[in-house]
């Protein structure tokens, strides 16, 4: 393995395994409510964001974001989404369904290959087609089987998705985009919670407090982490090496936070089809490097 490849696979490693362990964090976080949790996020971002674009001289790159209306504006939407994520973890967190967060980031690479169909006209190739095909019947089995629709795996799904298209074609890189992001959700998070601030006579405890403040490092260091190993890493295994994530979180909720499964057809027909899914990469992506240059 090259040296180059070799650092881009440990940073890979460090991001999604770092994802993975975020319920772990949560568990030690303790019970808060959802949105106040979000708004703390958000804030401790901001705050560490500001000392890692200072560290890195990149606050003239970030101040012309935020002034450049076809970056700013794209950025202002995407902020959203990723609140709206972020949110959607926290509450499966919340309702100790864990369970759930796993399953949205497992379907989220098939969501993206419906959305390219459906909004950017794309033609999926056979084996993707299945994938989704398969996917959907995972989803409807899942939705008979607890008696409901798994409303935060598909938040969650596609949120991320919908963020990600928007990103894609922002041309600014991952820390200067979550910069402007949480600037933009910054002075809602601050109203938010000076309104309940001033309705309160109980207030965080010191140690809650630090804690709430390590969501800044929780957010930031693996996005640091994840850019670094886009560059280095060839599509294909940064793509597989996405699913550990998702993979890890499913393990401690069967095995650390003891989540009941009752029905496991559901989540074996969604792994199917990311197995379909995983397939069809590699196949396209060999096939792309034994012929440069072929329009696949």
């Amino acid at each position: 393995m090259q040296k180059a490849t070799r650092a881009g696979f440990l940073y890979g490693l460090a991001a999604y395994g770092w994802w993975g362990l975020v319920p772990i964090y949560l568990a030690w976080l303790g019970k808060t409510p959802p949105l106040h949790f979000v708004a703390h996020r958000i804030v401790w971002s901001v705050v560490f964001l500001a000392l890692i674009l200072t560290a890195l001289g990149r606050w003239r790159a970030t101040l012309r974001a935020l002034a450049t209306p076809r970056l700013f504006a794209p950025l202002v939407v995407s902020a959203l989404l990723v609140g709206v994520n972020w949110l959607f973890y926290v509450l499966c967190f919340d309702h100790d369904a864990i369970v759930q967060a796993s399953l949205g980031y497992f379907i989220l690479p098939l969501v993206n290959v419906a959305m390219g169909l459906v909004l950017l006209r794309e033609r999926p190739r056979p084996l993707q087609y299945v994938a989704i095909a398969v996917a959907l019947v995972g989803v409807a089995w899942l939705t008979w089987s607890v008696g409901m629709v798994p409303w935060l795996s598909l938040g969650i799904a596609f949120s991320f998705s919908f963020y990600g298209l928007i990103r894609r074609h922002v041309p600014v890189d991952g820390v200067i985009g979550l910069t402007v992001e949480t600037v933009v959700l910054l002075p809602v998070v601050l109203a938010y919670l000076a309104v309940g601030y001033t309705t309160t006579t109980e207030f965080e405890t010191p140690e809650l407090l630090f804690k709430l403040a390590i969501s800044g490092v929780i957010t930031a260091v693996p996005l640091l982490c994840f850019g670094e190993a886009a560059r280095r890493l060839p599509f294909t295994m940064l793509g597989l090496m996405q699913y550990l994530a998702p993979s890890v979180q499913f393990v401690l909720a069967i095995w650390l936070f003891q989540e009941d499964v009752q029905d496991w057809t559901g989540y074996v027909i969604v792994w199917t089809a990311l197995a379909v899914f995983s397939l069809d990469s590699y196949l396209w992506f060999r096939t792309a490097e034994q012929n440069p240059g072929t329009n696949l």
